[in-house]
């Protein structure tokens, strides 16, 4: 058969979370890095895209074609290879099956998340010299980093945890296929849900936010760690560490 069951995808991921709490911290790094790269190309393309104004039904028509167009930064860290804390709180999985420590799978996320924030604000600099973010690009990317700052604590909270039950689904459902077709149109759904809807992805954030900042959006950088960054992680934690890794575990596993 062309995929995997819902029992076998939980050893893959358990398997998965070993290798990733055993990578060196240099590698966690590295890797981390290149996955808040490729998160921030999905969320360039996304501001880009969303940037033309219009009338509500061309701006909605905009922010589907933006939301079709962010998965790409979740198929290059899934299919090129790179580490990604969002996609890593199904660690859980392997601390439950004991295949893992606590102090491991922490260590795997705090270290990864660094590589992410580093990745991505560097690719965010970038992108703000490069001179395609002038006129309308640039008013939407200051627009959206000031929108995210400017969310209430649990708002963000609630968007955060709705925001990684559907990234860790999509990686959940990648593991499921067994060739590349199958693995890009797992992690393209989920993944454009979450973006069309609004849920709010750390990762991402990372990347949209410093953008904002850097072409001179009125956000400071502690509004955007405290006012959006931590809500929304803990959110995504809640929603890729517990919800899913626990049920499916209870359900798959125990």
């Amino acid at each position: 058969m062309g995929v995997n069951s819902p029992a076998e995808i939980a050893d893959i991921w358990i398997g998965n979370g070993v290798k990733k709490a055993n990578l060196s911290i240099g590698k966690m790094i590295v890797l981390g890095m290149l996955a808040g790269a490729f998160i921030g190309f999905g969320a360039c393309v996304f501001v880009q895209a969303t940037a033309a104004g219009g009338d509500a039904f061309q701006s909605m028509a905009a922010k589907l074609i933006g939301a079709a167009l962010f998965p790409v930064g979740l198929m290059m860290v899934i299919l090129c290879g790179a580490e990604l804390f969002t996609g890593n709180n199904l660690l859980t999985l392997a601390l439950m099956d004991k295949k893992i420590t606590a102090c491991k799978m922490v260590k795997n996320w705090v270290i990864v998340y660094i590589g992410n924030l580093i990745g991505s604000v560097l690719i965010a600099l970038l992108l703000a010299k490069s001179g395609l973010f002038a006129d309308a690009a640039a008013e939407r990317a200051m627009a959206i980093a000031s929108a995210k700052t400017s969310i209430p604590f649990m708002p963000a909270l609630i968007r955060g945890i709705l925001c990684n039950i559907l990234v860790v689904l999509a990686c959940w459902m990648q593991a499921g296929a067994k060739d590349l077709i199958g693995k890009i149109f797992a992690i393209w759904f989920p993944i454009m849900m979450f973006v069309f809807a609004g849920f709010e992805h750390s990762v991402a954030n990372m990347t949209y936010i410093p953008l904002g900042i850097f072409l001179g959006a009125d956000v400071t950088w502690g509004a955007f760690f405290l006012n959006n960054l931590v809500p929304v992680t803990i959110g995504n934690m809640l929603g890729g560490a517990c919800v899913v890794p626990f049920a499916y575990y209870y359900a798959y596993k125990k």
